[in-house]
């Protein structure tokens, strides 16, 4: 299976925080002949290992991947007597890109929807000088309060409709790039690694409850308990309007996290892999470490060496993220190279910071 064709169908799954569970199906599918094992963990983490060359009954050691593969979405807190479903946000959402946006209700069975409001042709003078508040909003399926009984209730989940959209040169806009692009770097780095020897067991985890505290990435650390971990998420791309001191170009290479949740020696190891191996990267300063799987990964247990790699993205948290492909792609080759590069004599150096 190509990139494009994976990534087009994990884009295209619903998999709210806490509700990942027909994306770990697509991503188990996806990642097929490439891992040795997979389970879920209590929690819903999604991990697959590729198992190392290591000498007789010698322990291997332990590198973690960790990727999110929930995205931002609805949860439904009441059905008005005109059949309009009130709903709240899981995860950080924007109100002011939502009016308008297609969704998909997920009750008894799953109901096309659009959220709507009220129209500025109607709204008094104050309220068109104003973006429109979430409580305001309602999704609306064409169904009466008395259809939408016993099929839609309080509690059930919501999520965005949206089909991928390959743009020119290899760029890619959809919802949920947040961060299932991450596991498209995963994806390339296992397909990279199986035309490599390499002496770690590699652990891919497919992280769940990201966007609503980094749930998934503790839990999972906490199981595997690797030498290295590496988080693998998105940063913000340039776009117009926008300092470029906030953000990295796209098509230029993943960007390298630098800051106080990243082990200095291997960012080193990583920035001299990439140079060795020709693949262009960026320095993304992180001086607050706390909104990536990074964090949860640094803080397990007594603490593990980490690091973060993130792709550029535009329009975080809304219908139409959009990445390079090649930005991915030289991700996964990234990661496979520093993997196959590892040896015990740098990790037992990781340990004497």
């Amino acid at each position: 299976m190509q990139l494009e064709e994976f990534l087009n169908n994990l884009l295209t799954q619903s998999g709210v925080s806490g509700y990942e569970n027909n994306v770990a199906s697509a991503v188990v599918e996806g990642f097929r002949g490439l891992y040795d094992e997979f389970r879920l963990d209590p929690l819903g983490n999604l991990i697959l290992l590729k198992k190392g060359e290591g000498r007789g009954d010698e322990p291997r050691p332990r590198v973690m991947l960790a990727a999110h593969m929930d995205e931002i979405g609805f949860v439904i807190t009441k059905v008005e007597d005109e059949g309009g479903l009130r709903f709240s946000n899981i995860g950080g959402i924007d109100p002011r890109v939502l009016p308008g946006q297609e969704v998909i209700v997920h009750g008894k069975r799953d109901l096309m929807g659009v959220i709507g409001s009220k129209p500025p042709h109607i709204q008094d003078h104050d309220e068109a000088k104003k973006a429109m508040k979430r409580e305001d909003m309602f999704i609306d399926v064409g169904l009466t309060r008395a259809e939408l009984e016993g099929l839609v209730s309080v509690g059930d989940t919501a999520t965005i409709y949206r089909e991928p959209i390959i743009l020119k040169d290899e760029f890619l806009a959809a919802k949920a790039l947040d961060d299932r692009a991450g596991v498209g770097v995963l994806f390339t780095c296992l397909e990279e690694l199986s035309r490599m020897r390499h002496l770690a067991d590699v652990y891919c985890v497919s992280t769940v409850q990201e966007e609503v505290g980094i749930r998934g990435a503790i839990v999972g650390t906490y199981s595997i308990v690797p030498d290295v971990g590496i988080a693998v998420d998105v940063c913000h791309a340039d776009m117009p309007g926008v300092p470029e001191y906030d953000t990295v170009p796209m098509d230029k290479g993943p960007a390298l996290g630098f800051g106080p949740h990243v082990h200095p020696r291997i960012y080193e190891r990583l920035v001299k892999t990439a140079e060795d191996a020709g693949i262009p990267y960026q320095v993304d300063p992180s001086p607050y470490p706390g909104g990536t799987d990074a964090w949860g990964i640094q803080m397990a247990r007594e603490g593990i060496p980490t690091a973060l790699v993130s792709i550029p993205l535009r329009y975080m948290h809304t219908s139409v993220e959009m990445v390079c492909l090649r930005d991915i792609k030289r991700s996964g080759r990234l990661l496979a190279r520093f993997i196959s590069g590892l040896d015990k004599d740098f990790l037992e150096g990781l340990k004497c910071f």
